[in-house]
């Protein structure tokens, strides 16, 4: 049976989590499926944000580091985070940014493992991880070992590997790796297991708790905002004998005795270092004010129905698709091979459809299940349909490549 638009219309008058659409902004005419890389922007966002402004800035001043708990914005926004990894309290520390954790996480691994001098890294990490993997190695005079996404995971482990740093999401693919049997072989090898779970949070199903040390971004499904707070989790195993190396005030035990030698703070606190950037966590505690109330398991059942209808609908458009056709081991993204990707993105984006392009050749589609609907997948296919059978990506403003693609 064929699929219609009035068939996806009552799939969204059966939603159970359908709901949750009326707390984002969704501009008139957008099927935004880019919520894998900017989640769209939480009504409540704007007050909470003003509030921090004008009331706490602007008249209790530097009070509101006592009276609004600026000072434990790290703790108390890792702590709303971390029921959506399968953390626990005083486990996940929110700050800086994805980059900076990353380094955190890997050079306080490498302590931990003396006499073992190999990370392990997958070639196709997203960048972030490979740069600061690279940077790492070359700070601490260690070696990196390079897999491929498809490579046996026991042919780079060994006695000599101390680390080792993969994505639970593949950011271009979507593929999923099975986070739970992947740190067994890890942990086995003597190795500590750290995650990125940048393209996780929020879209799929996590539990965090066998592994080492994990970090995540915040403003792609969880709504938190260009720049918001990257996170850490540090497993309770390792807190107290885990380095910061970034050994910042705000990581001190005692920071307002302002001693001159560091002493790290207990517990995960330990991994702060700098101011937190109040405003951000304004606008990131705002967003997750809804995603306390999110149960992720009807998410992730929305998230594999979206993307399994989105392939279904483009099927027969004859695009080569990049992301697994089995539901369970794909993330909540959708992503073709087009050797002319680039410009099918930007014709889709005018007409009203927003993904986005990642080099070489693929088109990625991001499906944030708070707020996408069935009939927005119907219509993307569609537009998708119309693009490619009409040859519009060939228009010459469609060819030039601007700085954010």
């Amino acid at each position: 049976m064929s699929i219609t638009r009035a068939g996806c219309a009552a799939l969204d008058a059966a939603d159970p989590i359908s709901d949750f659409r009326d707390e984002f902004v969704l501009p008139d005419g957008v099927v935004y499926l880019l919520g894998n890389s900017l989640g769209a922007l939480p009504r409540r966002t704007a007050a909470k944000v003003a509030h921090a402004v004008t009331a706490e800035w602007g008249q209790d001043l530097g009070a509101s580091w006592n009276t609004a708990g600026w000072w434990n914005l790290p703790e108390t926004t890792g702590d709303r985070i971390a029921p959506l990894i399968g953390a626990g309290p005083g486990e996940v520390l929110a700050a800086d940014c994805t980059s900076m954790m990353i380094f955190k996480a890997v050079s306080a691994a490498l302590a931990l493992r003396p006499g073992r001098n190999v990370i392990v890294s997958d070639s196709e990490n997203f960048p972030t991880d490979q740069y600061v993997v690279q940077g790492v190695a070359q700070a601490f005079g260690r070696e990196i070992r390079e897999i491929g996404p498809q490579a046996p995971l026991e042919d780079a482990l060994g006695p000599g590997v101390a680390a080792v740093v993969l994505s639970h999401v593949d950011y271009r693919t979507g593929a999923v790796r099975d986070m739970a049997e992947v740190t067994r072989r890890v942990h086995e090898s003597g190795a500590l297991m750290i995650w990125d779970l940048c393209h996780s949070t929020g879209a799929v199903l996590v539990d965090i708790t066998g592994a080492d040390f994990a970090v995540g971004c915040t403003y792609k499904y969880l709504n938190g905002g260009p720049g918001a707070p990257a996170y850490i989790y540090v497993a309770p195993r390792h807190q107290e004998a885990a380095r910061n190396v970034i050994s910042g005030w705000h990581g001190h035990a005692n920071p307002f005795e302002f001693e001159p030698g560091y002493r790290p703070a207990p517990g995960v606190r330990r991994f702060a270092t700098g101011t937190p950037p109040v405003l951000a966590y304004a606008a990131l505690n705002a967003s997750l004010e809804i995603w306390e109330k999110v149960d992720m398991r009807a998410v992730r059942a929305k998230s594999v129905a979206l993307t399994e209808l989105f392939i279904e609908l483009t099927d027969h458009l004859g695009l080569e698709l990049a992301s697994p056709r089995h539901a369970g081991e794909r993330g909540s993204q959708v992503s073709f091979r087009h050797p002319e990707g680039y410009p099918i993105m930007r014709a889709l984006i005018d007409m009203g459809v927003h993904g986005d392009f990642r080099a070489p050749d693929l088109i990625r589609f991001g499906f944030a299940p708070l707020y996408l609907r069935y009939v927005d997948v119907y219509d993307a296919a569609n537009t998708l349909a119309e693009v490619l059978s009409k040859e519009l990506w060939r228009e010459d403003r469609y060819q030039k490549r601007l700085t954010v693609t």
